[in-house]
């Protein structure tokens, strides 16, 4: 990760910088190879009445850049608050790239098998693979018919994945 640390209107202080390498150090640690970039501005607001101090945290990451603005009367404290904040911003970036790329995943992990059983009044069934292994379906997870549909027999596609009770489909459709 690239650090640049500029200030406007004041000197930096060793103490700021010593905590900007701790809390950078944090993220590097935590979010390693996701930013690329990180910049840290302070600046002593003399224009305003109240004075004190403005900090700004610019982080490069892949497809988006994330920007923090804190204000204070105490530049430490302003530091870690903005840290924690980009912090936060960076692992919602995480989660969210995280569960676009199950989603993708999932849609071109298709599966093919056959219904081995199903219960129309109890809302489940379960596929069977060539390889003799069964997954679980829930109607919920039905696409484009419903459970009356179906019959022993079916041939069917799927994805998976590891439900609570083993291997369950994320969504079934009957192959025409």
């Amino acid at each position: 990760m690239e650090l640049k640390v500029e200030t406007r209107n004041v000197d930096l202080r060793k103490s700021w910088q010593e905590k900007i390498d701790t809390e950078s150090e944090k993220l590097i640690r935590h979010y390693a190879n996701f930013i690329l970039h990180l910049r840290v501005a302070i600046e002593a607001n003399t224009h305003h009445k109240e004075g004190g101090y403005e900090v700004r945290l610019v982080a490069s990451v892949p497809q988006d850049t994330v920007v923090v603005t804190r204000s204070g009367e105490v530049v430490r404290a302003v530091l870690t608050e903005a840290f924690d904040v980009l912090a936060l911003q960076l692992k919602e970036i995480q989660r969210k790239k995280r569960k676009s790329v199950k989603v993708s995943v999932e849609e071109t992990a298709e599966k093919a098998g056959i219904v081995r059983m199903v219960s129309p009044g109890e809302s489940y069934g379960f596929i069977v693979e060539s390889n003799e292994r069964e997954i679980y379906f829930h109607e919920n997870a039905l696409k484009g018919f419903s459970i009356d549909d179906l019959s022993e027999g079916d041939s069917v596609y799927f994805a998976e994945e590891f439900g609570d009770k083993g291997p369950q489909a994320t969504w079934v459709r009957v192959a025409r």
